[in-house]
């Protein structure tokens, strides 16, 4: 009996000692899963944890080593994504990149549309507010309106829409503020400018009643009141609901204008943006709001209904100047080519070439130089001021800068009597910058020992 109950107690330590391991449900799936597919759900579980670097080694590994996994698109899908997730400019940068190699690369997934919505995003995010750079605020605009226009019945186009509603109204306060200023300041011409392209452009601005407004009193002070009617009729047709909707009709009456009536598709839009629910700032996030960089208040105000304008801006009428008084054609930045010249010898026009730079005949001789006139009458008919300054270059008889004819060389037999009436000329050039003859053969001079040490470079000797 002692030896069954020990032998029954041996079992029992042995049943305990060796007791059956837990088998690791997730170790036994990962041994039978496919390579590809574990290395991208441990890249997405890091990037969902915020360990991105290491995430996107492994998602690079993924596509490195199998080119051919059907877990590519999603592992070039989730790069982007890490970039976007981590943030900062260099980030955003790569992730814009990332976004677009996956639309180009794989235009026919769903996800395409997902790419090009997260490309606007990454320019709605680094958007600044309106008195600053608006380089990133443009591009959103631009990338918003590719998608809407790509994809218009996406199950993001909603969101896309709100978010282009959003950009137009950072852009279109931008323009406000410096109209206002423009109208503050006095200068009617710029800020009718300003003004009138922003209501044209960004209809459904929150302030454009406003901008109405003052484009109003700018043409109301002017003789052509009849433009101020135009955007006053725009306030009570467009904007029923305003505030300045009794002002702007009263100021109709006054210049004689019919009132219109109230359009019903801007009643009912604007009904539904008054019901509309919005969130506010309180009172302790308000101060906090100034020092961030983004529009935090634009994106409060901006319209939550209505279709948002889909032309780019480059694209947008940029209107012309109305205040600019007559016909005044404005030529900047054309060059004209027009090279001075000096007139020589009275105030007889000379010749429009910039190369004729020895006078005419007619200008040169002097009233006082018997000796001059007869040898300008012994001159041949068809000589020219050119071909004498070239002649005289040539042989090196031109006079000094402070000579007279009388000192010059005596001419050889072969010039003829030509050489006097170039002396003449000479003499009735003005003496302080030496005569124009003489600085011709200086520059001949000049060009030809240029020339004689540039042949000297090439044969030594």
């Amino acid at each position: 009996m002692t030896a069954v109950i020990l032998l029954s107690a041996t079992r029992c330590d042995a049943q305990i000692l060796h007791k059956k391991k837990k088998v690791n449900k997730s170790t036994a799936a990962e041994n039978t899963a496919e390579p590809d597919k574990i290395l991208y759900d441990k890249a997405m579980d890091d990037i969902k944890h915020g360990r991105q670097e290491i995430g996107r080694l492994n998602l690079q590994t993924l596509i490195n080593t199998y080119p051919d996994s059907e877990y590519l698109a999603k592992a070039k899908l989730g790069i982007a994504d890490s970039y976007y997730k981590e943030g900062g400019t260099a980030n955003l940068t790569q992730a814009v990149q990332a976004y677009k190699d996956f639309i180009i690369f794989f235009p026919f997934m769903q996800e395409a549309a997902y790419a090009q919505l997260q490309v606007a995003m990454t320019h709605f995010k680094q958007m600044e507010k309106p008195d600053r750079d608006r380089t990133q605020a443009l591009q959103a605009e631009d990338e918003l309106q590719t998608f809407l226009q790509k994809y218009p019945n996406h199950a993001l186009a909603g969101k896309a829409e709100q978010h282009l509603r959003e950009v137009q109204e950072v852009l279109a306060e931008g323009d406000y503020r410096i109209g206002y200023y423009y109208y503050v300041k006095g200068d009617k011409k710029a800020a009718e400018s300003r003004l009138r392209i922003m209501v044209n452009r960004y209809p459904l601005y929150s302030k454009a009643d406003q901008a109405l407004w003052m484009l109003g009193n700018i043409w109301d002070s002017t003789e052509k009141k009849e433009f101020a009617s135009n955007y006053y009729a725009r306030i009570v047709r467009d904007y029923p609901l305003s505030p300045l909707v009794p002002d702007a009709k009263g100021r109709l009456k006054a210049l004689g204008t019919p009132v219109p009536q109230a359009d019903p598709k801007a009643v009912a839009w604007m009904t539904a943006e008054q019901n509309t629910p919005r969130q506010h700032t309180s009172m302790v996030k308000k101060p906090m709001s100034l020092l961030h960089n983004g529009p935090t208040q634009e994106l409060q105000v901006a319209s939550r209904q209505g279709m948002p304008t889909m032309t780019p801006e480059s694209d947008s009428d940029s209107g012309t100047e109305t205040l600019s008084g007559g016909d005044q054609t404005r030529k900047g930045g054309t060059a004209t080519g027009i090279v001075a010249t000096v007139p020589v010898g009275g105030s007889g026009g000379g010749s429009g070439g910039a190369e004729n730079v020895a006078p005419s005949t007619e200008e040169a001789a002097p009233s006082g130089g018997s000796q001059a006139d007869a040898n300008a009458a012994a001159a041949p008919a068809g000589s020219s001021s050119s071909t004498s300054a070239s002649e005289a270059a040539k042989s090196g008889d031109a006079p000094t800068a402070g000579g007279t004819a009388d000192s010059a060389p005596k001419p050889d037999a072969a010039a003829g009597a030509a050489q006097p009436a170039d002396a003449a000329k000479a003499d009735a050039a003005p003496a302080k910058g030496g005569t124009q003859s003489g600085a011709a053969s200086d520059d001949q001079k000049e060009s030809t020992s240029k020339k004689k040490k540039g042949l000297r470079k090439l044969i030594p000797w």
